[in-house]
């Protein structure tokens, strides 16, 4: 393509902004491995560490701090996105998790599994429920998860305080009526 100086031909619309723009190379996709390092290397360098994306950066080969950073701003907002509701968690980035197809569909393949019945909670990992949730608060499963109730995911934690919110709610109401539940143990 020929470019024509003065005239009004094709130059006049060709901007330095353009020009700097085609010389930046463009981000690369993030790789399912690359994404699972970047996993650990943040549980690794928690926030507080200084130079904490520098450290990260240092666990991904061919990536920058800056890259890092961007990369967890990115997931910081979609996962806003997520507990507002606004967005559908995806089901698993795990080939294995997801049953080698990769293809996500929330429906069951074979008919024939029979559904998985959950462990109940013992009375200490609901102890930890509730030191974790005085901690980090109401809906920061993911924390209570990581760091007060280990033995539990964020999805179980969500469900363990969901039924825990509808058991304190009912409880004032109820009167004495009901069987007792561990949802009924308390912090005071």
């Amino acid at each position: 393509m020929a470019f024509y100086r003065g005239m009004g031909g094709p130059s006049q619309s060709w901007a330095p902004a353009q020009a700097q723009q085609m010389m930046m190379p463009q981000p690369r996709p993030w790789t399912k491995a690359e994404d699972k390092a970047f996993e650990a290397a943040l549980v690794t360098f928690p926030e507080h560490v200084p130079n904490r994306w520098l450290y990260v950066a240092a666990q991904l080969p061919g990536r920058t701090p800056q890259e890092a950073w961007e990369h967890y701003q990115a997931l910081v907002a979609d996962i806003d996105l997520i507990e507002r509701g606004l967005v559908e968690a995806p089901d698993s980035w795990d080939e294995d998790a997801a049953g080698g197809g990769g293809g996500g569909g929330r429906g069951r393949s074979g008919g024939s599994e029979e559904r998985r019945r959950g462990v109940p909670w013992s009375e200490e990992e609901h102890r930890l429920f509730l030191e974790g949730l005085e901690r980090y608060g109401r809906g920061d499963w993911r924390n209570i998860s990581r760091w007060s109730v280990k033995t539990r995911t964020p999805t179980q934690v969500a469900s363990h305080a969901q039924k825990y919110f509808i058991r304190q709610a009912s409880v004032a109401s109820r009167g004495d009526t009901k069987r007792k539940s561990i949802h009924d143990i308390t912090t005071a």
